[in-house]
């Protein structure tokens, strides 16, 4: 297990009408419920621009320290009920199109 930083990148896609809800719901409730699970450093949301059609729509990166944390997330009470509210408040209605984790290999910074 290493102790370099790793991004959990997750992609979403909702139904055209239901957008603002569902971006209000995200920012709002999901985040906030996944921030209370202390090891995880932030959250940044991206939407895709242009006509990338084959691209999922929204893409949320979780970063944390390493590995381990990113593996305590997994198994968290945190993450367990924000799963729980997101099926209740959802269901089939928004779809998970892809979860991948990154270790990180190197950073450069201004």
């Amino acid at each position: 297990m290493s102790d370099r930083p790793v991004i959990n990148i997750v992609a979403t896609r909702c139904q055209p009408a239901d957008v603002e809800k569902f971006n209000r719901w995200y920012n709002e409730v999901h985040i906030p419920m996944l921030l209370k699970f202390k090891k995880l450093q932030g959250v940044a949301r991206y939407q895709v621009i242009g006509n990338a059609s084959r691209a999922p729509e929204y893409i949320a990166i979780y970063r944390f320290a390493s590995s381990k944390d990113f593996e305590e997330f997994g198994s968290s009470p945190e993450l367990a009920e924000a799963i729980k509210e997101m099926q209740e408040t959802w269901g089939q209605k928004i779809e998970l199109t892809s979860r991948v984790q990154y270790e990180l290999i190197r950073e450069w910074n201004r």
